[in-house]
């Protein structure tokens, strides 16, 4: 732990290197790609709000420009002008920054687009087509569809992360074990197939991963797959907290600017309780165990929530009964769209989108949630702490949605 603190301050210190450079330059012109554009209006005059993301620069931010949303394409030039007021946790996080668009390019007609579009084709309303390109592309939902997700306390199926990795794995697992083992019988019987299939599974998940992008929650998973597959050939303990601590800084060390991220920090705190059920209740039966974790999960993780997101909405206890559901519906879903009949779900879904509740906001203090968090780490010693911990959550709970 100390070696791996150690190296990673001394990233970290080089970092801080690059962005004094960069702060105290007058403009810089570069390539980027738009993640996100979108209008927005103050009194008669609009702007076009961009979250872009510069390869040359390894930078993410925010800016504005006066041409039209639709106008703007997927990659565009811009000449950038760095404030020297950016502070060193605005460098590694998205921040905004003034620029001028010198060159719109041309859109690309790469695989991802054309799946993209594939999967836009199959749906008539946008918030569908926008909610199918954000669980299997990791693409920004449209701003509509945001608000209802979060309404609903589903966010977690819709950003990529561990949950889709395992689904994706277990499928893959799935058709490439009986294909392997075809040639395993008759050309190679004193193989392992958990060896072979396993590192065949990683290289494809590395691609998807590469594919969409990389969200830092999907990075993070899967840099914890290729780890604990490494430690299971070598016959390791996987279910332990120093793995999941040493996994945490080793990623961070790779790649510093998941330090600001609060995705990557969720998808931490996530893994973490799941870890923290497991220790204590593994001898429950599998199927008691993945209802305990699904459930246990949502009453863990909401006091932990509203220290950062304040609605609070009765629908959102229909968070883990979906959570429980998305695990058939996603890969059927996949199959679905790729013979082409990617809609048969569309009016169960649209009638999910627009369910309409009162919500309420409320944000967790948080010297609070310091508290939880403190006793969160001290469960991991205690069974009886554990069950303190699960009382407090659950009390939370209770007293959040009581008022409905």
């Amino acid at each position: 732990m100390l070696v791996l603190t150690l190296l990673l301050l001394t990233r970290l210190f080089f970092f801080y290197e690059e962005y004094e450079e960069f702060k105290v330059k007058p403009f810089y012109y570069t390539d980027v790609q738009v993640i996100q554009a979108y209008e927005k209006w103050n009194e008669d005059e609009y702007h076009t709000i961009l979250k872009v993301y510069a390869p040359s620069l390894n930078l993410s931010f925010f800016s504005r420009t006066k041409i039209r949303a639709k106008e703007v394409s997927s990659s565009l030039r811009l000449k950038l002008f760095p404030d020297e007021r950016m502070t060193f946790f605005d460098y590694l996080g998205t921040s905004f920054m003034f620029s001028s668009v010198n060159e719109i390019y041309d859109e690309e007609k790469n695989v991802k687009n054309k799946a993209l579009t594939f999967v836009e084709e199959q749906h008539k309303e946008n918030i569908l087509s926008s909610f199918y390109k954000a669980i299997y592309f990791a693409t920004p939902l449209d701003r509509e569809l945001r608000t209802q997700v979060s309404s609903l306390g589903v966010s977690h199926l819709i950003a990529l992360s561990g949950f889709h990795l395992a689904i994706l794995s277990t499928l893959l697992f799935f058709f490439l074990r009986p294909l392997y083992r075809v040639f395993q019988k008759r050309y190679f019987p004193y193989r392992f197939d958990l060896h072979d299939v396993g590192l065949l599974v990683l290289v494809l998940l590395a691609w998807y991963v590469w594919f969409v992008d990389s969200p830092p929650s999907l990075l993070r998973s899967y840099g914890m797959m290729a780890v604990a597959w490494l430690l299971l050939v070598l016959g390791m303990e996987l279910l332990s907290f120093t793995f999941l601590s040493s996994i945490i800084l080793i990623l961070l060390i790779i790649f510093p600017k998941m330090l600001v991220s609060l995705a990557f920090w969720f998808s931490v705190v996530g893994v973490f309780y799941i870890f923290l059920l497991l220790q204590h209740f593994s001898k429950l039966n599998k199927y008691l165990m993945t209802l305990f974790i699904s459930f246990g999960i949502f009453i863990l993780m909401l006091p932990i929530v509203h220290m950062v997101f304040p609605i609070v909405n009765i629908l959102q206890l229909l968070s883990p009964f979906l959570s429980l559901l998305f695990s058939v519906f996603y890969p059927i879903s996949m199959g679905l769209h790729l013979v082409g009949l990617g809609d048969l779900f569309d009016p169960i879904l649209l009638e999910l989108f627009t369910l309409q509740s009162t919500e309420t906001m409320f944000t967790l203090n948080i010297y609070y949630g310091l508290v939880y968090l403190f006793l969160s780490f001290l469960s991991i010693f205690s069974k009886k702490l554990f069950y303190l911990l699960f009382f407090v959550a659950l009390a939370f709970s209770v007293w959040l949605f009581m008022g409905f």
